[in-house]
């Protein structure tokens, strides 16, 4: 073999050790998730759907964006605004037991919450909510077969093997809405919502034993889908411990 071929062997070995080494890393990082609550009739929301789009651009954070109604008599009623989704954001405030609701706010890992325009509050509760899971105590996949969702949960490892009841969340979401506002605190913007949440609805329980789940593909044309297993019995909100996105 010539030294030219021998150059050739080395490189592309160095590059598979490298590709092993990012799939290592891959598998021990936790996906994060950013919930904001957010809407097109306040006036402090744009700046916070803007960093969301940020944010859902990165590998590590699964960002997702809930328009909530109660600012509908402002004068312009939210058009991708759900009941559903102020009840989420108001289940959150009574598990905390600190009634803070407001706009635009984000949920951090299920966990803390922090103004969803403040950089800074983000990135210190990414930190903090982020270190209290370890990325290896379960492991949860979703998959596509046919026209079929499979959703595989592993056996609670660590500090997380104990008997604790958890819920499997199917989140539906729009990867982008673009919404002309013509009334109300936004009128006259044109505003971009990034992964926009349809619906969510649960799907499961979890007790800490390996489970799989295979439901079916959402009807939701082009939109797209993730899981979420979160502490609680689906009516109070708890830490996500795990997340995963097709």
């Amino acid at each position: 073999m010539t030294r030219h071929g021998c150059s050739r062997c080395v490189l592309v070995a160095a590059a598979t050790m490298l590709a092993l080494a990012a799939t290592a890393r891959a598998q021990d990082e936790r996906l994060d998730v950013v919930e904001l609550f957010t809407s097109q009739g306040c006036s402090s929301c744009p700046a916070a759907d803007a960093l969301l789009g940020e944010l859902k651009a990165r590998g590590d954070v699964l960002a997702l964006s809930y328009n909530i109604d109660y600012w509908d008599y402002l004068g312009w009623k939210d058009t991708l605004a759900d009941p559903a989704f102020t009840a989420r954001q108001k289940a959150y405030a009574h598990a905390r037991d600190d009634r803070a609701v407001y706009t635009p706010q984000a949920v951090v890992n299920g966990m803390m919450h922090a103004v969803g325009s403040d950089r800074t509050g983000l990135r210190n509760a990414l930190q903090s909510t982020g270190d209290r899971i370890d990325p290896k105590a379960i492991d949860l996949s979703l998959r596509h077969e046919a026209d079929k969702l499979v959703v595989e949960a592993g056996k609670a490892r660590g500090l997380l093997n104990r008997p604790k009841q958890a819920t499997l969340w199917l989140v539906v979401f729009d990867e982008a809405r673009t919404v002309e506002i013509e009334r109300g605190e936004n009128r006259g913007r044109t505003i971009t919502y990034n992964n926009v949440v349809r619906r969510i609805e649960p799907i499961g329980t979890w007790t800490g034993q390996p489970m799989t789940l295979t439901i079916a593909m959402p009807a939701d044309g082009g939109a797209r889908c993730a899981v979420l297993l979160q502490e609680g019995d689906g009516t109070s909100p708890g830490p996500i411990l795990a997340a995963a996105q097709l």
